[in-house]
């Protein structure tokens, strides 16, 4: 069923993107780099070369849509739209884009543009990219505002949903780390009180919270030990944060020498080896490689 949405949507955007008049073979090149959430474009200035509104429109809306849970959509196709609408971690992917979308235009209107439309256009088209880590640009946000490019910074270690095509920490982790903060807030007011953490009014286990906050711990332990390698070739600090922040959540560009309008091609082979360790480590959602290292894991043990 989830391969059946997978290909409909891959059709259905191939189709849209001809009509809105790209040809065919970058119809699919960009349709197969949206729905898997990750891919430069195939022009030096990705889907900006088109120049093309409502091509935009498209890949702007089915980032956001391939960047949310695939198995909502299937509730979708059962009719369960009530469910659907109150799933909390939808809401705050939503929210996040919604809040990020009104605040870079504002930003960025008057400075980078002189028209609210064509603001809204590239806050529109670059928030969805990154947010999905799916890495595609329409402008030049490193010329953007210190402050739109923090909130760009900052939805690199967001990502999509849970149950999606794209990368970086989820959403359903933001949620329940919110969910604790807030738990533990609560806790210092009232000792004696009993909190449980809910999703959908269900409790949710202590062990899976402990999980999601590992799993945190050891994303921002990659994060860290890898920022300190790649500042060994001496690049700015946006340039070395972002270009880490990038491969590990797989987003693609970064901020400064690696914006959408650069490259990675300054690093030193270490830099190089580093980050491509980061792009494997994070899209396989940590675990996997940081097992290898536990010697432990390789140790013979009675079944």
């Amino acid at each position: 069923i989830l391969y059946g949405i997978y290909i409909g949507f891959t059709l259905a955007e191939i189709i849209l993107l001809c009509i809105s008049g790209m040809p065919l073979f970058d119809s699919m090149c960009s349709t197969f780099g949206t729905v898997g959430t990750g891919g430069f474009g195939i022009k030096n200035t990705s889907i900006g070369a088109y120049n093309n509104v409502f091509s935009e429109m498209i890949i702007t809306f089915f980032m956001i849509i391939c960047g949310g849970n695939f198995a909502l959509y299937y509730q979708l196709l059962k009719g369960n739209f009530k469910d659907v609408l109150k799933d909390e971690e939808l809401r705050l992917y939503l929210g996040i884009i919604t809040a990020s979308i009104i605040l870079i235009t504002i930003n960025i209107y008057g400075v980078n543009f002189g028209s609210i439309w064509e603001s809204l256009r590239h806050s529109s088209f670059s928030v969805a990219s990154v947010i999905t880590t799916t890495g595609y640009a329409t402008a030049d946000f490193n010329q953007w505002p210190m402050f739109s490019k923090m909130i760009l910074l900052l939805l690199m270690f967001v990502g999509g949903c849970a149950g999606s095509t794209a990368g970086s920490i989820k959403n359903i982790r933001v949620l329940l780390l919110l969910k604790i903060m807030k738990r533990e807030l609560m806790q210092i007011i009232h000792p004696r009180a009993f909190y449980s953490v809910k999703i959908a009014n269900k409790s949710v286990e202590e062990k899976t919270l402990m999980e999601v906050l590992a799993f945190f711990f050891m994303y921002m332990f990659v994060f860290v030990i890898s920022i300190l390698i790649v500042s060994l070739d001496g690049e700015d600090v946006a340039t070395t944060i972002s270009a880490v922040a990038a491969t590990l959540g797989n987003i693609g560009p970064g901020i400064s020498l690696v914006g959408p309008m650069g490259n990675y091609s300054e690093f030193s082979y270490l830099s190089k080896i580093t980050m491509s360790l980061c792009m494997i480590i994070g899209r396989l959602e940590i675990y996997p490689i940081l097992l290898l290292m536990v010697p432990s894991f390789w140790r013979k043990v009675n079944i």
